[in-house]
């Protein structure tokens, strides 16, 4: 494994553990098309993906892809029984099973809760994963499996979270039930007090007291002038 190779997958994991909680172990959904290039480049997946990922990994699948791989015979015989060997998820297809790739979007809905890698060589599928933000995409490329780079639709979405002006769907909830722990949360109906402020004194009533005073002062000064003039009379 090239040492360049190893640190441009650090690189990466590092953008999707900061900005999307991706933990380990790390869920990785596989579909045939992976598995068979897997089978015919002998890669080991179970062996060589947790060190290049650098962490403990959870190889996955569904039962549509194991039914789709089973529908197309024998020239998929050895895809099929390498995905067998993978944890089954559950998918909403049990009673009508649908194509692998269409499976595989469907567990990566609503904001991808589950913190899964799509693996796969199918390009459709690949960039239809593209336009959904948090989602890390594996393929195997000169008989390597290879981790793309986020893509512009993650890369947008966390630079909107870096301004404050989006929250993920899956952070919602959490961040209400927060609220209501906390007791942060008002019920409805519920108004808000308003303070009484302590108020100054009306500066109206202080301009009349003043008059008052000034106009009792003059009242005193002229009984006062009055009183001297009667005097200096006797």
């Amino acid at each position: 494994m090239g040492v360049t190779r190893q640190k441009h997958a650090k690189k990466i994991m590092g953008f999707y553990k900061h900005n999307f909680q991706f933990r380990e172990p790390f869920q990785v959904l596989l579909d045939g098309t992976f598995c068979q290039a897997a089978l015919r480049n002998k890669i080991q997946i179970r062996e060589q993906l947790p060190g290049y990922l650098d962490g403990a990994v959870q190889l996955c699948t569904t039962r549509c892809v194991i039914k789709e791989l089973e529908s197309l015979g024998k020239a998929l015989y050895g895809a099929k029984l390498i995905a067998q060997g993978f944890e089954v998820r559950s998918c909403s297809h049990h009673k009508n099973p649908v194509s692998g790739s269409t499976c595989l979007l469907s567990m990566i809905e609503d904001g991808n809760p589950h913190h899964f890698f799509i693996a796969t060589q199918d390009q459709d599928l690949s960039n239809k994963v593209k336009r959904k933000p948090g989602i890390p995409l594996l393929f195997i490329i000169q008989n390597t499996m290879v981790l793309d780079k986020p893509s512009p639709k993650s890369l947008a979405f966390v630079q909107k979270l870096q301004t404050n002006q989006l929250v993920p769907e899956y952070q919602k909830q959490s961040i209400v039930e927060l609220k209501e722990k906390e007791g942060l949360v008002k019920q409805e109906g519920e108004k808000r007090r308003k303070r009484k402020r302590a108020g100054g004194p009306n500066p109206l009533s202080c301009l009349k007291k003043k008059k008052k005073k000034i106009q009792e002062g003059q009242e005193a000064s002229a009984e006062n002038k009055k009183r001297r003039k009667r005097k200096r009379n006797r």
